[in-house]
């Protein structure tokens, strides 16, 4: 696979691609390692993943640069994202053993009924390029650690992360095939998702994949665990911490160079404090730094392909072309690499592109609404559900705001965020199914009743 330097729009070293033979020999690997891999103690699997952990940490720095050199992340969120990495594989090495407990259920006095939770075999993941590791590893570790084995199918500008994925699994100690990672194609993914040896898939990316995906996966009776994307609201109240706010919501709509699909997309702020906002807003996206990725104090890179960047320019520009204003931003960098600025859009009319589209850069949606009754039905008039943030001085309230919301998860006064120890995923087209905690966990286990009954009471 051919890569290129998104900051520099230099060729990197080809990463060489599996053929159909390789695809055969993983799955066959796959399938031979899971029956002794799945019987293993719980409690030596889970020695193994907080090995996993420290083999992270030793090379936190080589890890980071490669994202930095695949996709353009800053270094500063690269090094955050290994040390993420490593919390989720601890994580679940504490906890496995409570998420994987019998649950004992009501039964006749004269029995025993319990539900057990027992791995499937292979699980297959695609994931994305925007967190290459993490996205990664919040399906490695819950997975691996309850006895399934994985394959990965990585986006195809990042194949050195995915290589050194499978390298982390191998140096921590797990057997050959535990972990393996496909270098291969789009066209390829189909075939193992048909292929009886695989058991499950589970997809972060584009809604156009995802359906492809769950077709499949649909056809074959296979679970499918499906995150596709979002446009968040950040919805800002009349009560709201409007510094604060708009400090966060620069950093919510920018993080990894804007490129998340947990971003703050769509910020509905109410008229009462929309002016204070929007001034303290732009002036925290001008106050960035946009630059070299490599570079410690840079705050936006790249967007990581051409491609990429002349999307999000496109929407900006059919948005103001529909009537918005510019605040600032809304031209591409001139140089080297795919630098798109921050930029802010206001007076956005309800069915213009920024609206109605995810925006996946640092480009930022404003809307003035009237009421607090306004902003939810703003924030619900989406074909999305993934995430979403309530401010308000008033916790109540902040609450009461976000059960309204209708996205897999809320944030009140807080950036939204995935977290291990919480579950993760959404509705509408964002998807459906949880990552991450015990919810996550339990997507790919079989979820078995057990019932015992006395010989002597039949």
């Amino acid at each position: 696979m051919d890569r290129e330097n998104p900051a520099t729009e230099e060729s990197l070293e080809p990463v060489e691609t599996d053929d159909a033979d390789d695809v055969e020999a993983a799955l066959a690997l796959a399938d031979e390692v899971y029956p002794s891999w799945s019987e293993r103690r719980l409690e030596e699997r889970r020695q193994l993943l907080a090995d996993a952990a420290d083999v992270l940490r030793e090379n936190e720095e080589e890890y980071a640069q490669l994202m930095t050199r695949e996709m353009g992340k800053p270094i500063t969120g690269a090094r955050s994202e290994v040390e993420k990495c490593a919390w989720v594989c601890e994580h679940y090495a504490e906890y496995a053993e409570t998420y994987l407990a019998d649950d004992v259920h009501q039964s006749s006095p004269e029995a025993k009924a319990l539900t057990s939770y027992e791995p499937l075999g292979p699980i297959l993941a695609v994931m994305p390029w925007n967190y290459p590791l993490w996205q990664v590893f919040r399906f490695a570790a819950p997975n691996l650690v309850a006895g399934n084995v994985g394959l990965l199918k990585h986006a195809s500008n990042v194949p050195g992360t995915a290589e050194i994925i499978e390298e982390v699994f191998l140096e921590a100690g797990f057997p050959e095939g535990a972990f393996q990672s496909l270098i291969v194609g789009s066209d390829a993914i189909e075939g193992v998702i048909e292929d009886e040896r695989v058991r499950g898939v589970t997809l972060t990316g584009s809604e156009p994949a995802g359906r492809a995906v769950a077709e499949t996966a649909g056809r074959e009776l296979k679970p499918s665990v499906l995150e596709l994307g979002g446009s968040d609201p950040f919805v800002v109240l009349d009560d709201a911490d409007v510094e604060t706010a708009a400090e966060v919501g620069v950093q919510a709509r920018t993080l990894n160079s804007g490129q998340s699909c947990i971003a703050a997309k769509r910020f509905i702020v109410h008229d009462a404090v929309y002016d204070e906002f929007v001034d303290a807003f732009v002036e925290e996206m001008e106050a960035l730094t946009v630059g070299d990725p490599s570079e410690e104090d840079t705050d936006v890179g790249p967007q990581a392909r051409e491609d990429l960047m002349k999307d999000v320019h496109e929407q900006v520009q059919d948005t103001l072309d529909a009537g918005a204003t510019l605040e600032t931003g809304g031209e591409p960098l001139d140089g080297e690499g795919y630098y798109y600025p921050p930029t802010v859009v206001t007076d956005i009319p309800r069915d213009a592109t920024m609206a109605t589209d995810e925006v996946f850069g640092p480009a930022a949606a404003v809307f003035r609404v009237e009421s607090e009754e306004e902003a939810i039905g703003l924030a619900n008039d989406s074909s999305y559900g993934l995430g979403g943030s309530v401010w308000t001085e008033d916790l109540d309230r902040g609450e009461r705001v976000a059960r309204r919301v209708e996205s897999g998860c809320v944030f009140v006064n807080e950036l939204t965020k995935s977290d291990p120890r919480i579950p993760f995923g959404g509705v509408k087209n964002s998807g459906y199914g949880r990552e991450l905690s015990e919810h996550g966990m339990k997507e790919f286990l079989n979820e078995k009743t057990i019932w015992v009954q006395s010989a002597s009471d039949q």
